[in-house]
């Protein structure tokens, strides 16, 4: 497959660069793969769409403040993004503007008001692009990240140092269940919910089961490829706790619907599925879900708009088909959804 057909026409006000006052207060688009038909509804509305005996399965992950600020021996400062913490306490980070640093150089690492916190020695890293960091701090990454870190917001989302947006992000670049630490991206579709909407859910006799899937760096590397097939997949790592399992288990072989919210509850779902039923179980997945994949699990996706010529936009073209999923992006397009991290919503049935 082309990795052109994967592309849209989007004009840049549409990416929502704040999210709605109050969570639950999104629009929908609603595609039904039966018929074809597209429902403009507001998020508010997702109940309606749900039954008793089906099962909603969400990402738990806790995104880290993985994005920091320090400043090099020359006092100019950088942006940095943490990636993982090694079993030595050092970190493998992306640094900006970091051409003329040399290993054992010592950066100072800044707090939120842009103080100097703690040092560094930096080094090169053995993968390309990345760079090691030892924080001289007796503490582990989280601890460090929550005195110094900002919320890892992707590139099309606009901040400067200092905007007044930043304890809002740390808040509601997370989602309302967000238990395990580890991504360095929010798994957006959850961004959603709010408590009240979770416990209406519930009272309709719903499942809800909670996995883990740390959302990495990767999910926002555009493919390069000219063919779709050739991108080179990022992994991530999961967890699927027996609670979990039985919980999707038993909706399954009840004839519940098994409905995924977000493209990472898909990946991971999909990943471990054997035929209508799942093994608890940990690991790392680099399962690449595209037009021509057969899913074995997931009946519906909740989701929201992603970038042209990504892995998200073609996993949920896989789901939906090519053609209805582009025609119901242009027809967010005319009526002005809001797209990407901090948009709008979308229940593919």
């Amino acid at each position: 497959m082309k990795t052109d057909d994967l592309s849209y026409d989007l004009p840049p006000e549409l990416i929502a660069q704040s999210p709605p006052a109050r969570r639950p207060q999104s629009r929908l688009l609603v595609l039904n793969r039966g018929d074809g038909g597209l429902y403009d509804r507001m998020f508010a509305d997702l109940p309606g769409y749900l039954r008793p005996g089906d099962c909603l399965v969400l990402n738990n992950t806790r995104v880290l403040p993985a994005r920091f600020f320090a400043q090099k021996p020359t006092g100019a400062q950088i942006e940095g993004l943490f990636l993982s913490e090694q079993p030595d306490r050092s970190w493998q980070v992306l640094l900006k503007n970091a051409r003329k640093l040399r290993s054992g150089d010592t950066l100072q690492l800044l707090d939120r008001s842009l103080n100097v916190w703690i040092t560094a020695i930096v080094s090169r890293s053995r993968i390309p692009g990345q760079w090691v960091l030892m924080p001289d701090c007796d503490l582990g990454a989280p601890a460090i990240l929550d005195r110094i870190g900002f919320a890892p917001l992707p590139p099309y989302i606009k901040r400067r140092k200092g905007d007044t947006h930043t304890a809002d992000d740390l808040d509601r670049y997370q989602t309302v269940f967000a238990r395990r630490p580890g991504a360095v991206a929010a798994p957006t579709a959850g961004l959603h919910f709010d408590q009240p909407m979770l416990d209406k859910i519930a009272a309709l006799g719903v499942k809800i089961a909670y996995i883990t899937l740390h959302v990495g760096i990767g999910t926002f590397r555009p493919v390069e490829t000219a063919a779709l097939e050739d991108h080179p997949m990022h992994e991530e790592f999961y967890e699927i706790t027996p609670d979990a399992a039985s919980i999707i288990n038993t909706a399954a072989a009840s004839g519940g619907r098994i409905i995924a919210v977000g493209t990472t509850s898909v990946r991971t779902l999909e990943t471990i599925a054997q035929g209508r039923r799942i093994s608890p179980g940990s690991g790392k997945t680099a399962i690449f879900i595209r037009p021509g994949y057969t899913f074995k699990l997931v009946d519906a996706i909740l989701t929201n708009f992603h970038l042209p010529k990504s892995t998200l936009l073609a996993l949920v073209a896989a789901f939906a088909g090519l053609e209805p999923i582009l025609g119901a992006y242009r027809h967010a397009v005319e009526q002005k959804y809001r797209f990407f991290s901090y948009g709008d919503a979308m229940l593919i049935l």
